[in-house]
């Protein structure tokens, strides 16, 4: 670990987002003090000590601004069914298998990640071959819907004759018996607490296990660049474990979190709104939701998927939807709202325009969380209120030609619209939104720069490519905005926080597709080395 009252750094290249170049910068304490060339600092700074980085580059700390580090901690419990671990079908029914053969008394198998383009279809009836009467549920790698065996689907109460909860959908053979598969609210209202609804069998796990995957996360979070997050679904129980994280030292990584809906009624009356906490672990906002999700093809579009008549679900409907926004929005916070599809969208932007009429919060800038599917009206309105957009990264690089395939071609040029964001003067941010996209920022500005597939080479929407540039600008000084935190964020300023990220090469000069496989050396946040590779 890194300790001076006062440190020049320097290396062969610093991208510090600044309007002039910067070639050091001094750090005091948690913060940059001082910028200007190597020998003006140590002039300067005579007393200071200089770390000098040689070739490496230097750049400001990535910034995601909508991943999940309390649904990671609990993934990270379980079974990673990702193509990259099983890699088919019998290798994942395999590790269910396995898991199955050792479960307890009482015990449920539970996976994350599973891709049914990547690695194949999996239903009920296979998952019951596999598990016996052991109960399994997986979530698709999109994290809005699952795959259930007889047994699971028997603990949770659904049955052939079930009737789908509002927001939700159950999955069918030709026959009418259930497939397994468990849609947006059939799965989240029993999976995933921070949604605040629903109960479920499923024993939760303790927070000292929780505990054990935070651990995990920040770890290869910060080994791949990461400084500052924002967790885009926090429950009370979440923010007990990042609270605890934090007291603990386990919690290096700038945390901020979007608290689920269902609990800010609660929250309110404490007093707690948007930019309660300090640096390390603070309140961004308050997260709602609309529809589905782009991978898991659920999302609300206003022309069906590619050869089906599905239009995607609205998860909340439009009534509660604005009655959840206008409390928040009169309360002076910001709202962070998950809206996929095209007519999700329009129907968000319907709810943000009537209240900035009827009851103007001047500066108050809300989120559209992924924003993936835009048109021309809707980057007007978006920029019009000052709204910021959180798009995924890396979805074209991870998805690849699957997406044309579900979307058509005219589509997918109008889908993570980074080009287009930036053009209409629209805010945009990085975002992984990890477990369900790549998490590593260098991969997520490579998807950005060449919207190539990394398996299948396919060009997904190549008119909303980015320069290096932008991208790095992206992960960095739009992140650090959607935050509320461009004012100590996403640059190398005086005033602002030290955090940085060594790397190997310069992606802003690096071949295009090269960008992801460029390495990180260290990662410091406020000025203390959190990270280094092993030599």
């Amino acid at each position: 670990m890194d300790t001076a009252p006062a440190t020049i750094y320097t290396a062969r290249t610093v991208h510090a987002q600044a309007a002039v170049p910067v070639g050091a910068f001094l750090v005091t304490g948690e913060r940059v003090t001082a910028v200007g060339s190597p020998s003006e600092l140590r002039e300067a700074f005579p007393f200071a000590r200089v770390r000098d980085f040689g070739d490496g580059t230097i750049v400001p700390g990535f910034n995601d601004a909508h991943i999940h580090l309390g649904l990671t901690a609990e993934d990270l419990l379980h079974l990673d069914l990702s193509h990259a671990a099983v890699s088919s079908v019998d290798g994942l029914l395999r590790t269910v298998r396995d898991a199955a053969g050792s479960a307890g008394p009482g015990e449920w198998v539970r996976g994350a990640r599973y891709d049914d383009v990547k690695t194949g279809v999996v239903g009920r009836w296979e998952l019951d071959a596999a598990a016996g009467d052991v109960p399994v549920i997986i979530t698709h790698i999109a994290a809005h819907w699952g795959v259930a065996n007889s047994a699971a689907l028997a603990a949770l109460g659904y049955h052939d004759d079930s009737t789908p909860p509002p927001g939700g959908d159950l999955g069918r053979y030709a026959d009418g018996r259930l497939d397994g598969r468990l849609v947006e609210r059939a799965l989240l209202d029993v999976l995933y607490p921070a949604t605040g609804k629903g109960e479920s069998p499923i024993r939760p796990s303790t927070q000292d296990e929780r505990l054990v995957g935070v651990r995990r996360a920040v770890e290869r979070w910060h080994a791949a660049g990461l400084t500052s997050i924002c967790d885009a679904l926090a429950s009370p129980a979440d923010i007990a474990l990042l609270r605890r994280a934090r007291d603990e030292g386990e919690l290096t990584l700038r945390t901020g979190f979007l608290l689920a809906v269902d609990h800010y009624a609660k929250a309110a009356e404490l007093g707690v709104g948007s930019g309660f906490g300090d640096d390390h672990l603070r309140m961004v906002g308050v997260k709602g939701f609309v529809d589905g999700a782009i991978g898991g093809r659920t999302c609300l579009l206003s022309e069906p998927f590619s050869g089906t008549a599905d239009h995607g679900l609205q998860i909340t409907g439009t009534a509660e939807l604005r009655e959840q926004i206008a409390r928040v929005h009169a309360d002076g916070n910001r709202m962070g709202v998950h809206a996929n599809g095209d007519a999700a969208i329009r129907l968000l932007l319907d709810v943000y325009e009537e209240l900035a009429a009827t009851l103007p919060r001047p500066g108050l800038r809300h989120r559209i969380e992924h924003c993936s599917l835009v048109d021309d009206d809707i980057l007007r309105r978006m920029s019009a209120l000052g709204a910021i957009a959180v798009p995924f990264a890396g979805y074209a690089a991870y998805h690849g030609g699957a997406l044309e395939s579900w979307y058509g071609a005219e589509r997918t040029d109008r889908m993570f619209a980074h080009r287009s964001f930036l053009d209409a003067g629209i805010t945009v941010a990085g975002s992984s939104d990890y477990p369900c996209g790549p998490y590593q920022p260098l991969l997520g500005l490579q998807s950005m720069v060449t919207r190539r597939g990394v398996d299948d080479g396919a060009l997904v929407g190549g008119g909303q490519c980015v320069s290096a540039a932008e991208a790095l600008a992206v992960y960095t000084v739009g992140s650090a905005a959607a935050c509320g935190d461009e004012g100590r964020k996403g640059r190398l300023a005086p005033g602002f926080l030290a955090d940085f990220v060594v790397l190997d090469r310069d992606p802003l000069t690096a071949e295009p597709d090269t960008i992801a496989e460029i390495g990180v050396q260290h990662t410091y946040v406020g000025g203390r080395r959190v990270w280094t590779r092993a030599e």
